[in-house]
């Protein structure tokens, strides 16, 4: 398994395990409430576990699994896989950074965090196409 795989999905752990714990955190709120601040954390639950968690799996799986462009494992440009990681943790923590500094009542950063984090993802998602096309375009389906 390639390093940017490994890190990838270590990484893709650690949002899962930050991500169930502040969902534990509301469900025993839920249950017997002791913060109602803590509901104001849900949006990071949610980034944590769909960006950080899911995607962030799936890209880790798929550098790894797709098939490579050469005989030789070439799987594309390395520069743009550690970009790819980078952008997907950079925005997950902007977004959960939005969220904190909203809790704690600052009103002038979280816009600028959240446009900042989607910024994030959106480059994310053209970075992807752009490394996965060529790797996708070379699986050849039977004809039936």
């Amino acid at each position: 398994m390639p390093a940017i795989s490994r890190y990838a999905i270590r990484a893709a752990l650690v949002h899962l395990a930050l991500g169930v714990t502040i969902g534990a955190l509301l469900l025993a709120n839920k249950a017997l409430p002791f913060a109602p601040w803590i509901w104001s954390l849900l949006p990071a639950h949610i980034h944590m576990l769909l960006i950080g968690w899911t995607v962030q799996l799936a890209f880790g799986v798929a550098f790894w699994i797709l098939p490579r462009l050469s005989a030789e494992g070439d799987r594309g440009s390395p520069v743009l896989s550690w970009l790819i990681v980078a952008g997907l943790n950079g925005g997950v923590t902007l977004a959960v950074l939005a969220d904190l500094l909203r809790l704690l009542g600052s009103i002038a950063l979280p816009g600028p965090l959240e446009l900042a984090a989607f910024v994030c993802y959106g480059g994310v998602s053209l970075a992807c196409a752009r490394h996965f096309w060529p790797r996708l375009a070379a699986i050849t389906l039977p004809s039936s």
